[in-house]
């Protein structure tokens, strides 16, 4: 029987997803089953898309729709439910559509190796979909975590921070960097996070969701002054291999 997964988002220029399902694939000599991107413009295309695909049996997620997708599912799992955005759907034969968040797995195992004493208060740029499982794991780890964002007025908690108001003091005081935007991300690879890289020491760790390139430039400029980087290839591949457990997973 074909099965058939694939990756809703817009555009899917940057999508790592493909390569890496159809090359596990390959390795593990699955036969029957495909991986395809389908960049839709718009949310509202997801039910015709499934309609149209009846070997569809997942679907990832990713920008601009992991919480605005929400609508269009019958049921999320708890941690889903619990940050209120979803990067995994598993379609069930009767084509309901289940939803979880595989960013929490990926996150937190990636992030595990690197974490010190002194990674006690994170600074989480952006507010998107990502930035949210993000602020769960860190939150159930006991990291005290702030948000930084280009409208403050749009923002929903008090813990958040605009780049203007980024000082000494502040960056000083977060020794956890993590960037959840699309800045820095290929094909614009000189962009970077707009904040006080001069206060940055050796004591900061900078974890960058963006894996294209493999080095961003917001991990170029905190290496530059000692800081300790990472980039989100690692949770990919976790998320990713998460997201296939849930699939093929028979409950």
């Amino acid at each position: 029987m074909q099965k058939n997964y694939g990756l809703i988002g817009y555009p899917l220029s940057h999508s790592f997803s493909k390569a890496y399902f159809s090359e596990k694939f390959e390795r593990e000599n699955r036969t029957g089953c495909e991986y395809e991107l389908y960049p839709i413009a718009d949310i509202g295309q997801l039910p015709q898309l499934i309609k149209d695909n009846p070997e569809l049996c997942g679907l990832n997620v990713t920008i601009p729709y992991k919480e605005s997708v929400i609508a269009y599912l019958d049921e999320l799992d708890e941690t889903a439910k619990a940050i209120g955005a979803v990067n995994c759907i598993k379609i069930s034969p009767d084509s309901r559509l289940k939803g979880y968040n595989t960013d929490v797995f990926g996150f937190r195992q990636s992030i595990k190796p690197f974490l010190e004493t002194q990674h006690e208060r994170a600074l989480i740029l952006g507010t998107g979909g990502a930035s949210k499982a993000v602020h769960h794991v860190l939150k159930e780890i006991g990291i005290d975590c702030y948000f930084v964002t280009r409208d403050k007025s749009s923002a929903k908690s008090e813990r958040v921070f605009s780049y203007e108001e980024l000082n000494e003091y502040i960056i000083n005081a977060f020794k956890l960097i993590v960037n959840t935007t699309p800045v820095g991300m290929f094909p614009e690879i000189n962009a970077a996070p707009g904040i006080p890289y001069q206060y940055i020491s050796s004591s900061h760790l900078l974890y960058d969701l963006v894996y294209n390139p493999a080095e961003t430039e917001f991990m170029k400029r905190g290496k530059a002054q000692g800081a300790s980087v990472v980039n989100g290839l690692s949770m990919l591949k976790q998320q990713a291999e998460e997201a296939w457990r849930i699939w093929n997973n028979p409950s």
